[in-house]
């Protein structure tokens, strides 16, 4: 249910009416597991800001990516309390029809992205499963895998242009959510922007129980300087399955 509407219900014919929480300013829907964690941020200046800032964007003509509706995508197909494994996206892509609300992926008939298809080349070294002839990557969030973008949201051509904008209080504490458990979680963390947040992780939980794997991002421009042969597949199931969590079926 969007933020600021009215949830009724009710025992024996009668009714209960149930305030919901104020707008969120960025207009999307805040899934249900993710608001106890999301809240603070989302009611500081800073975020008031930002959809303020986004409004104005799109009331000026320019084409914001992903479009509404589909920013928060990776919350809602992921709860909180399904998580096991945190994959650390920059910014989406920022071609037409490209970002839908997923860090790396892209919708079915939608060409896979140089970076996308260096993880599809890993993936076939690591576990021996074919590289997939599309680039949804709905089936991972699915099964716990959190598909977090920094940045949710770009300028149409314009990449990064959203970054700095208020986007990272929200995103690190989704990040901060997910330290903050119990269960043994795997943070695989591609390229040193998404590697900034390690320290953060580690400083929320020193005794942690959760595993960081790092490599270079798969970007053709680094994807040869340890990404290929980094094995973050078969690593993060491995250490999932010895916490009893269960792997992740990456096949797509």
């Amino acid at each position: 249910m969007p933020l600021g509407g009215l949830g009724i219900g009710g025992k024996g014919g009668f009714a209960t009416v149930f305030a919901r929480p104020k707008p969120c300013p960025v207009n999307e829907i805040i899934p249900d597991s993710w608001r106890p964690a999301m809240e603070p941020a989302l009611s500081t200046p800073e975020a008031r800001q930002l959809g303020g800032w986004l409004r104005a964007e799109e009331d000026a003509g320019k084409q914001v990516y992903p479009p509404r509706g589909t920013r928060l995508k990776a919350l809602d197909l992921t709860p909180l309390e399904s998580v096991k494994v945190v994959i650390l996206g920059q910014d989406p892509y920022h071609g037409p029809g490209q970002a839908h609300g997923l860090a790396f992926a892209v919708p079915e008939g939608v060409k896979v992205p140089p970076s996308l298809a260096n993880i599809f080349k890993e993936l076939e070294s690591d576990l021996g499963l074919p590289r997939p002839d599309h680039g949804n990557l709905e089936s991972w969030a699915r099964q716990g895998v959190l598909l977090l973008n920094n940045t949710l949201t770009v300028e149409q051509g314009q990449a990064g242009s959203h970054a700095g904008r208020g986007w990272d209080a929200i995103t690190d504490a989704c990040v901060a959510a997910v330290a903050q458990r119990e269960e043994p979680s795997v943070f695989i963390l591609w390229g040193s922007h998404a590697q900034g947040k390690a320290k953060r992780i580690a400083a929320l939980r020193e005794d942690g129980p959760h595993l960081l794997i790092k490599s270079p991002h798969p970007s053709p421009l680094s994807a040869y300087r340890g990404f290929f042969g980094s094995k973050p597949f078969s690593r993060a199931n491995a250490f999932l399955e010895e916490h009893g969590r269960g792997g992740i079926d990456w096949r797509l």
